[in-house]
């Protein structure tokens, strides 16, 4: 006789499974199907702590740690730290058309981090970019407060850069060394955007908002952003780290307060734009007046 195991009679319609379970069928007798832990419970929590490290490791973390080791090795060396050079925005190929590539696919391989953060902060439904405030909800107030913050933070850090280079503990910053052509000033207005997204949307918006999930205090919150964000630029030496970590509390403690991150991107390219571009466009010699190089 045929089998009429895994049949249906056409008289009889296929009884629809129970609530909670799969399609391919019930769940074995004395078990429960699987269920994504509870916010704010410990195992969300202890996820959410790996999501972070993946992501600090993928970007800002192993920046960080890479710094710490540049600092190292120059603090080792017979030459003192301020007599020493970091390069930034270098040439990478001596055929124009190939360092061009070359610098667009750096700029656009840096951002990825910053789509993964994005990409991680929307799980709920909600849209990343309005929950960080990197929407267009008040361009002209994320505008007029960027340039006020890049004000502030700014020209402190030029001094601080100065007294820095004067004590011998800032090695001497190039802040731009591409080959002069015609996509030079363009590409550092691209640098300095994708340094602002990244370490503004990583080191900010997104950890600040991991963190307060986290159950972390605001004082812990606010330090341990502003200490990541100096660790990456230990490669300059101890002035720049104390001066990122004072802007770091700065930028922080504004997200906290007012959960748009929109001004602080812009406060920030406004300044890398003033090093990358001025730098570029200075000549030599003015800047050796003015102990830039």
């Amino acid at each position: 006789m045929p089998s009429s195991v895994g049949r249906v009679s056409a008289a009889e319609p296929p009884v629809p499974p129970r609530a909670g379970a799969s399609a391919a069928g019930p769940h074995p007798p004395g078990t429960t199907p699987a269920a994504a832990p509870p916010p704010g419970g410990r195992a969300w929590r202890r996820r959410l702590g790996v999501e972070v490290w993946i992501v600090l490791g993928l970007s800002l973390g192993r920046s960080g740690v890479y710094a710490v080791v540049t600092l190292l090795d120059r603090l080792t060396r017979e030459q003192a730290l301020g007599a020493q050079t970091a390069t930034l925005n270098a040439s990478r190929s001596e055929r124009p058309w190939l360092d061009l590539t070359l610098q667009l696919l750096s700029i656009a391989f840096a951002l990825v981090p910053v789509a993964l953060a994005l990409y991680l902060l929307s799980a709920s439904g909600r849209s990343a970019l309005r929950r960080i405030g990197l929407d267009r909800a008040r361009p002209g107030r994320d505008l007029a407060v960027g340039v006020g913050l890049a004000a502030v933070i700014g020209l402190p850090g030029l001094l601080l850069y100065a007294v820095g280079r004067a004590l011998g503990l800032t090695v001497e910053v190039q802040a731009a060394a591409l080959d002069a052509a015609w996509w030079t000033v363009p590409v550092l207005v691209l640098a300095a955007l994708q340094n602002a997204l990244l370490e503004e949307v990583v080191a900010v918006a997104y950890l600040l908002e991991r963190l307060r999930e986290l159950r972390w205090g605001a004082p812990a919150v606010v330090v341990t952003s502003a200490l990541l964000r100096g660790s990456y630029h230990l490669y300059q030496g101890w002035g720049a780290f104390v001066g990122n970590v004072v802007m770091g509390l700065v930028f922080a403690e504004w997200y906290r307060r007012r959960r748009r991150v929109a001004p602080l991107v812009v406060a920030h390219t406004l300044m890398d734009v003033v090093a990358f571009v001025g730098y570029a466009l200075v000549p030599d010699d003015v800047r050796s007046d003015l102990g830039l190089s």
